[in-house]
């Protein structure tokens, strides 16, 4: 069974078409699994079981026709418990939210949906997605497969750890400060933050440009594939670019290319194991025919400092309305985020406009001389899955860092936002969890991103591949 819940939705999706693999055998094996690992992992809030083997024989009968629905027919696809789906419960991860039920689907699950997805069940995320860790008052504790001690990162932290034990084909993310980038990496995965505008959010968060919606997937392809589906304009979504940007399956070497290695970011300390697994990345790609070089990008600890400073405004500001009638509901950490808020002002604000301005005045150049950026995803290869940043505290390398940001390296590409990244397994650390590479495409050149990323996967050989390669 191992193998058939590792395959890739690429994988999966031809052998529905050659009758080999039925919707619904696939599907019942990602239950059973679901159903034994509920305790220990924890990845989903609803579920959706009886409902998604309905549609699956329905899938089923379609491919027999040769007539499939979309390009997702009878894929399993979790989707992350913050977007909407008509009529099934929205939680945010929030005591406060336990009974809301949207009226209105979001457009990208109307997208996946749209393609013949089945949506079996959504996945677990921090009270309204604001940590870089997966635990909540509402559903409990969300561990890594790799090491349950250990977070599957966040806030998209369910998705990925149901894609690392098997348990969906593909799923969704949202990244505001990194949330699908983190767990990405916590977990072994791919995980792609595209440019702002490329695909469509829900209001007010669409119209902020730190915020992006995305895949995670076992594969560079499978996220291509959920990509080419989620993005696109919508009239619902004025952020939204025209015209829609497909993205090819197939990209050309990457010999002679000039690619960018930053280990630190100027500001960040990163633990030796993952600068280990970075640089041996970045071997691979020497190895693929590619120059790799050091540089200093000219960022200083302004930079996360900032970035800090404009969540706590807008992120922050928008709980902050709840404190006067539920902050006895909010998780610790949800609280003194959104209390953070109300001593930042206007100024606070615009501060941090000046520093992105700033900081892009330094990257844009560089990725001019160079095809891309590559450095770590995470400085730490995880936090505890009990971590609580209002007041825990992180060390890394005997340097204490900010436990809300101070270990993950995504944030400042959510002020770049312009610039699509997507994070890629880089190796192991010594406890188990997986580390990541963060490769940094010039504005709005998803394919960049792509192209680098296949290169990169096909040289390794992939990933989940074996029974040795999986979370036991």
């Amino acid at each position: 069974m191992s193998d058939l819940l590792y395959l890739t939705a690429s994988e999966a999706l031809a052998r529905f078409a050659d009758r080999s693999l039925s919707p619904v055998e696939l599907l019942q094996a990602q239950i059973a699994r679901a159903e034994e690992t509920a305790q220990t992992i924890n990845a989903f809030t609803y579920t959706y079981f009886d409902e998604a083997l309905e549609q699956a024989r329905a899938s089923e009968a379609r491919w027999a026709r040769g007539a499939p629905a979309g390009c997702l027919d009878g894929l399993p696809v979790a989707i992350k418990d913050e977007s909407h789906i008509a009529g099934k419960p929205t939680s945010y991860g929030s005591l406060i939210m336990r009974d809301f039920v949207p009226r209105e689907t979001s457009v990208m699950n109307e997208r996946i949906l749209g393609e013949g997805a089945i949506v079996h069940a959504r996945t677990a995320t921090p009270e309204f997605s604001c940590a870089g860790f997966t635990w909540t008052r509402l559903w409990g504790i969300t561990r890594n497969p790799w090491n349950p001690d250990f977070t599957p990162g966040g806030s998209s932290g369910g998705s990925a750890a149901s894609l690392a034990l098997g348990t969906s084909s593909l799923a969704t993310g949202s990244d505001i400060g990194g949330s699908i980038r983190i767990p990405a990496s916590c977990c072994g995965l791919v995980g792609y933050k595209p440019p702002y505008g490329r695909n469509p959010d829900d209001i007010p968060f669409n119209l902020d440009f730190y915020c992006h919606t995305g895949p995670l997937a076992r594969s560079v392809g499978d996220a291509i594939l959920l990509q080419n589906v989620m993005s696109g304009p919508s009239p619902r979504d004025i952020s939204t670019l025209y015209p829609k940007l497909t993205l090819p399956r197939d990209y050309a070497p990457i010999k002679g290319w000039k690619i960018a290695l930053s280990m630190d970011l100027g500001s960040f300390t990163v633990d030796r194991e993952v600068r280990r697994n970075t640089l041996a990345a970045a071997q691979v790609f020497r190895d693929l025919g590619a120059t790799v070089e050091e540089v200093e990008i000219g960022w200083g600890p302004e930079v996360p400092e900032a970035c800090f400073a404009y969540l706590t405004h807008l992120f922050g500001g928008s709980m902050s309305e709840l404190l006067d009638e539920h902050a006895d509901d909010m998780t610790t950490y949800c609280r003194a985020f959104a209390e953070g808020s109300l001593t930042s002002t206007a100024r606070d604000f615009v501060r941090t406009l000046e520093v992105a301005g700033e900081a892009y005045r330094k990257l844009g150049p560089l990725l001019e001389d160079y095809d891309c950026l590559i450095c770590p995803t995470n400085a730490l290869p995880a936090v505890p899955a009990d971590f609580d940043q209002s007041k825990d505290t992180v060390e890394i390398e005997g340097v204490e860092v900010r436990p809300e940001l101070g270990w993950v390296m995504t944030t400042p590409f959510n002020m770049m936002s312009r610039c699509p990244v997507i994070s890629v397994p880089s190796g192991f650390a010594s406890n188990g969890v997986p580390t990541g590479l963060q490769i940094v495409a010039p504005t709005y050149r998803d394919e960049i991103a792509f192209q680098a990323a296949m290169a990169y996967e096909t040289a390794l050989g992939g990933w989940f591949n074996t029974p040795g390669a999986r979370p036991t």
